[in-house]
């Protein structure tokens, strides 16, 4: 059965053509999908990069779970302005992950 999606043709030099393909493989998609999406003008991250964020929210669940933790040993008498400090810290680190997951 024929498809009934359109086809574009274009003439690239060989290093253009394993430049593309080279990104497209980085971005984790097939050579058509990746320049369907660039010539429409989307954003193609690339795997690294989708990586990483999803290493950074890990990071950043941890860190509220360390959170709560905390506030369970807080509830069962555990030295407050030491629970606190630790609280402030783990604060401050979430929000610098959550900048640094904006940036990718």
């Amino acid at each position: 059965m024929p498809s009934k999606k359109q086809r574009v043709t274009a003439y690239l030099t060989e290093q253009e053509y394993g430049e593309i393909q080279m990104q497209a493989k980085r971005a984790g998609l097939s050579l058509s999908r990746f320049v369907a999406r660039v010539s429409s003008g989307y954003q193609v991250p690339s795997l690294e990069h989708q990586q990483a964020r999803r290493e950074l929210l890990k990071i950043n669940a941890d860190l509220g779970r360390l959170g709560g933790l905390l506030k369970q040993a807080l509830g069962q008498g555990a030295d407050k302005s030491a629970v606190y400090r630790l609280l402030r810290q783990i604060d401050q680190a979430q929000a610098e992950l959550k900048a640094a997951v904006k940036r990718i």
